[in-house]
């Protein structure tokens, strides 16, 4: 029993470090020739940053909310992002979820959210933000459904409306 308690703390200590201080900065580059520069430096020249690493390409977003999914990426949220993801724009575990959509498109975070792994290894964006957090995101077995409602309910948080 005392053992508990003295990793308890131990483990919240070390979660809380885990991020660490230090500035922000923005990963993401919209420029075309930012990603064909970070395609060369990945090594892949057909690699595209603003994509991603997975299935999804060319996602077409309509202007207004759809109310339907991001309910349910809420509820996603809720079960599987909240526990390192805080809306604001603060670090938890892993980076902040405001201002997230006009950061990265939405391929982009619909495969990072279904491709975690592939994208922290060939991803220069992606790498920038590990060296930021410190911590890989597990593979949270996102299906495409989810990933697609998660994006949606980014958005809501991003004020679409």
């Amino acid at each position: 029993m005392k053992k508990a308690f003295f990793l308890l703390p131990v483990s919240a200590f070390l979660l809380l470090i885990a991020c660490g201080g230090g500035a922000t900065s923005n990963p993401s580059g919209t420029d075309n020739a930012q990603s064909k520069e970070a395609a060369s430096a990945s090594g892949n020249p057909s690699y595209d940053p603003n994509r991603g690493e997975g299935k999804f390409k060319n996602v077409e977003i309509p202007a207004g909310l759809d109310g339907a999914k991001a309910t349910a990426g809420e509820k996603v949220y809720n079960v599987k992002c909240s526990s390192c993801h805080k809306l604001t724009d603060e670090k938890l575990v892993g980076p902040g979820w405001k201002g997230v959509t006009s950061r990265h498109t939405a391929d982009w975070i619909m495969n990072f959210a279904t491709n975690t792994d592939a994208m922290l290894d060939k991803d220069p964006k992606a790498q920038a933000m590990l060296e930021i957090c410190l911590v890989r995101m597990p593979n949270q077995n996102l299906s495409d459904e989810d990933a697609r409602n998660i994006y949606e309910y980014m958005r809501k948080n991003d004020g679409i409306k």
